[in-house]
């Protein structure tokens, strides 16, 4: 498994990678949070960071024309 601290230093580098990496760093992040060995805290700030990441992407990637 990754280290968790890490996974949040990659989650903070998600605009300055390509695609492919950012997935990679995001699905990181996903095995740490389902991951009951990692304490909650932890688990909670590496959350926040990946929601605050999958919003930034969606203003960035979403047009006016675009809808849900």
């Amino acid at each position: 498994m990754t280290n968790p601290q890490d996974v949040l230093e990659h989650l903070k580098q998600l605009e300055e990678v390509n695609t492919v990496q950012s997935a990679v760093y995001r699905e990181e992040a996903q095995k740490v949070l389902a991951d009951d060995s990692v304490s909650l805290p932890v688990r909670r700030a590496i959350a926040d960071r990946l929601n605050q990441a999958n919003h930034d992407l969606a203003l960035h990637t979403a047009g006016s024309e675009d809808s849900y």
